[in-house]
Parts: structure tokens; C-alpha cells; sequence
């Protein structure tokens, strides 16, 4: 058997080739591990992982950098004109614990003063370096007694230069001079989905600042005041808020914040604002005349649904239908008549009631506008001179009818023909013609299209009904489920409906 020796020169050999082998090894393992933590150093300064040794710094967008100072900027043009406005009204005691028969009892007063005070906050901005101050009405109404708080902490008396219920705007002054104030703005401009900020005293928190978007433009038929045009915005508004400013990205007023629409009496996501072109015109007259003057046309409108504006020939409701002309008047004079439809008006579109009603009355005085209508399928522009709104006459409120009556047309709809002693207790001229409605049923189709006890129905399709005989021979030709036209006198306020024959 044969066998291999080793002689010792090849045995150092061997263990040199086998430490060098280890030290490869080594310096192998070595260099993973440094390789190893120099890439999860990299990818952690990147990534943002190592949050124990390094701060994270995000990488924001110039652009969006730049719309957040602007948005500061503007806040810190602003704020300086918004000011505090607290109230103070003198609450009397119900006249019922006056009576001398409480004198009898030691007791009457039941822990209650005669007399307490209320207060209330509010908002408002300064609108002249002078001291003239822009609010709500409803914020200084009936108040004894007004503070005005200004950004720096100056408190001032304030006294009320002149209000407008029909808006709720009124104008406030004190006695200071160089007073920030905010730029007007051209609310006849705004755009929806515009960004806006209101700034206020919501819940007595000062100059808080809340930001959104407009909602809508036009807003009429909220039932705050009597002439609407309101701005919606989601910019969060609350008690307090009231009289504040709405400013646009420019820093300009473009509104009054006013009212919100709310079931819990806080934000919701709805609020409302005066907008800036109607707030300048009251302020102007009312620190010029101390009074509202309005434009008058002298007509009463409705407006178009779509089953009204079939019958007088629109393809869709827009307008304002003429339901009365008063005599007299600039659109009697202008020969406006009744049952036209007005499209435009100086020529801007006429989209509703609201729309109308708030540029008749801006209207200057004595002014000649154009107005465009629709009679009978066509298009026609007449000229009117506006007048200034004369006082409102209360309507006459209709006393009880009699219970008997002499004829049923309509389902639901009992009727009977207009004497004078009826006439006289509707509150109607002796001489008007026409049936008078005695009954609704509940739910019936005269009921759902608002038609009430009182009312007197003198055109049906546009034909004159003089009594019930004229009333029924003109129904008799209308067919089942076939839409019909009325004209309606309610208490000297006219109107047309469309109701469904049955």
C-alpha cells in the first residue's frame, strides 16, 4: 500500500493557502456588512425612515408654498378692518305682571327684574378711514347701547348712522380717523368654486378666520329679507359671524356675512352673505339721504314653472311673468300688460323674480331702461322711466265667506259667484268680476297648486269669467287631465296658476 508523505515545506504551504483564504473570508464579510449599513444609511435618508437620527424635511411644491402665504397675507391685510361689535338692549317685563292684581301678593315678582339687560355680539368691517362701519341690522337693532372693539383693543362707542330691514344691512360709525379698512370688490364678478374667506366673532371668538368656496351667486327666496341676492359660500359661518366681512383671494369685500342655514344653529356647510354691490349702494344712500330710495316699475310678478311657461309660449321657465300692472304706473305708461313675460331687463337677463325685483329696485330714479318681453310668442322692447317705490299698502285681510255655494267645477274646488258685499269683505273694488273660491278639499289638485279660501279666479285660459255661468260653459270644452290656465285675484294681489282638470 502506497502512502503520501508530507514533508514540512509543503505543510507551511498549505497553512499560509488556508489563512489567506480565511482573511479573504473575512475581509469579504467585512465589506457586506459596511456595504450593507452604507445602503440602508441611503435608503433611510431618502425614504425618510430613520426617524430617530434624522428630522424629515417634506418636499412641498413651490406653487403650494406660495398660495399658503398668500392666503396669510391676505388674512393679515384684512383682519386689522374687521372689528368686534357688542350690543346692549333693554328687556321689559311681560305687561301681564303689571296688573295690580299681582300687587296682592308679596310674591309677584317671582325673582324676575322689571327690567334686564341683553347682550349680544356681532361682527362688522370698516369701510372708511373715517369711522363708517358696515353691519347687519339685526346686529344693532334695538340696541341702547353699541361697542365697537377694533383689532388693536380699542373700544369705541358706536352709533347707527342709518338701516335697511328689507337687506339687513345698517351702517354704524364711531369717532376715529385713519382706520384700516378693506377695498371693495365687484360681487357682480363672482364665479362659483371662487376661493373666499369670512373672518368674525363667532361665539365672541375674535378675528377667527375660516376659509371655502363660493356655493352659489343669486340666492333669492331664503326668507331672510325682503330683497334677496344672496352669495352662498361653505366658508364656515357662525353666531357672531353676522356683519362680518366675505373677502375674495384679493383681499376685496365682496359681501356681508349674514345668515346660515342650519337645524342645529351651527355650521352646516350653508351660509349666506349681502353681496358688496348692494351693501355699497344702501351705505351710499343712507350716509348721503338717510333713507333707502328704490326703483318702482309698478308690477306684480310671478314665477315661471314649466307647466306656465307652456302656456305662454317658452320653452323653458326663465323670466319674470307679469300677473298686474298697477295705474298709473311706469309699466301701465310704458304699456307693459298683464300676462307678458319680462326676458331682460336695461339689458341684463332676467333669470327669476328675485333677479328683477333686485334691479328694478337699484334702479336710479327717473332713469329710462329698456326692457325686453314676450306677448304672445313674440319679442318686444318697450322704454320705462323708473319711479320711486311709493309706501307699501297692507293687503286686505279677507273676512269669512259664506258657507253656501253654487257650484263644483274642480275637484276639490267649491265656488261661487263674486257679489259686492263679497267683493267689499275681500277688500276688492265693488266692480271686479270673477267666481270666488269657498272650499279646498285637503290634498286636491287646487289645494297642491296653492289655491286658498278667498281667492277669486277671473281668467281661465285667458277668457274673462264675469260669474259661475261664464266659469262652467268655458270649462265645459277642457278635457280630463288637460292643464289649465287661471288667473287669480287674492286679496287685490294677482297672479296665474295651472291646475289639472279633473
Amino acid at each position: 500500500m502506497n502512502s503520501i508523505t508530507l514533508q514540512e515545506p509543503d505543510l507551511v504551504v498549505i497553512i499560509k493557502f488556508m489563512k489567506k483564504r480565511i482573511f479573504i473570508a473575512i475581509a469579504i464579510l467585512l465589506s457586506g456588512f459596511l456595504l450593507g449599513g452604507l445602503t440602508f444609511y441611503i435608503l433611510g435618508k431618502i425614504t425618510g425612515q430613520q426617524k430617530g437620527y434624522l428630522p424629515f424635511t417634506p418636499n412641498v411644491p413651490r406653487q403650494m408654498m406660495e398660495t399658503s402665504r398668500a392666503f396669510s397675507e391676505i388674512v393679515s391685510a384684512s383682519s386689522p378692518a374687521v372689528v368686534n361689535i357688542s350690543t346692549t338692549k333693554v328687556i321689559k317685563r311681560s305687561p301681564l305682571f303689571e296688573e295690580p292684581f299681582f300687587d296682592f301678593f308679596p310674591f309677584h315678582d317671582f325673582g324676575m327684574p322689571k327690567k334686564w339687560k341683553e347682550q349680544s355680539l356681532g361682527s362688522g368691517v370698516i369701510v372708511s378711514k373715517d369711522g363708517y362701519i358696515v353691519t347687519n341690522n339685526h346686529v344693532v337693532e334695538k340696541a341702547e347701547e353699541i361697542r365697537v372693539t377694533l383689532f388693536d383693543k380699542r373700544a369705541f362707542k358706536g352709533r347707527v348712522v342709518g338701516a335697511d330691514p328689507k337687506t339687513d344691512i345698517a351702517i354704524i360709525r364711531i369717532d376715529a380717523e385713519r382706520l384700516p379698512t378693506i377695498p371693495w370688490g365687484d360681487s357682480d364678478r363672482l364665479q362659483v368654486g371662487e376661493f373666499v374667506l369670512a373672518i368674525g366673532n363667532p361665539y365672541g371668538l375674535s378675528h377667527t378666520v375660516t376659509m371655502g368656496i363660493i356655493s352659489a351667486v343669486g340666492r333669492a327666496n331664503v326668507g331672510i329679507a325682503d330683497y334677496e341676492d344672496f352669495i352662498q359660500t361653505d366658508a364656515a359661518i357662525n353666531p357672531g359671524n353676522s356683519g362680518g366681512p366675505l373677502v375674495n383671494i384679493k383681499g376685496e369685500l365682496i359681501g356681508i356675512n349674514t345668515a346660515i342655514f342650519s337645524k342645529t344653529g351651527g355650521y352646516q356647510g350653508i351660509g349666506f352673505a349681502v353681496p358688496s354691490n348692494m351693501v355699497r349702494l344702501i351705505m351710499d344712500q343712507l350716509a348721503q339721504k338717510g333713507k333707502i330710495i328704490r326703483g318702482w316699475l309698478g308690477v306684480t310678478i310671478q314665477e315661471l314653472t314649466p307647466e306656465l311657461s307652456q302656456k305662454f309660449g317658452l320653452k323653458k321657465p326663465k323670466g319674470a311673468l307679469v300677473g298686474d300692472v298697477a295705474k298709473g304706473s311706469p309699466a301701465e305708461k310704458a304699456g307693459i300688460l298683464r300676462g307678458d313675460v319680462i326676458l331682460e331687463f336695461n339689458g341684463k337677463e332676467v333669470k327669476d323674480v328675485g333677479s328683477l325685483r333686485n334691479m328694478v329696485a337699484q334702479s336710479k330714479v327717473g332713469t329710462e331702461l329698456s326692457i325686453k318681453i314676450l306677448r304672445g310668442g313674440e319679442e318686444h322692447t318697450v322704454n320705462v322711466v323708473i319711479a320711486e317705490l311709493p309706501r307699501e299698502i297692507a293687503e286686505a285681510v279677507p273676512n269669512q265667506l259664506p258657507d253656501d255655494s253654487k257650484g263644483k267645477v274642480f275637484t276639490g274646488i267649491i265656488l261661487t259667484d263674486l257679489t259686492k258685499e263679497i267683493a267689499r269683505q275681500l277688500g276688492l273694488n265693488k266692480n271686479e268680476k270673477g267666481v270666488v273660491v269657498v272650499r279646498v278639499e285637503h290634498g286636491s289638485a287646487a289645494d297642491e297648486v296653492g289655491i286658498k279660501k278667498g281667492d277669486v279666479i277671473q281668467e281661465v285660459d285667458k277668457k274673462k269669467v264675469e260669474g259661475l255661468n261664464d266659469f262652467n260653459r268655458i270649462v265645459s270644452d277642457i278635457k280630463k287631465n288637460e292643464t289649465v290656465l287661471l288667473f287669480i285675484n287674492r286679496g287685490g294681489r294677482k297672479f296665474y296658476v295651472t291646475i289639472k282638470a279633473s
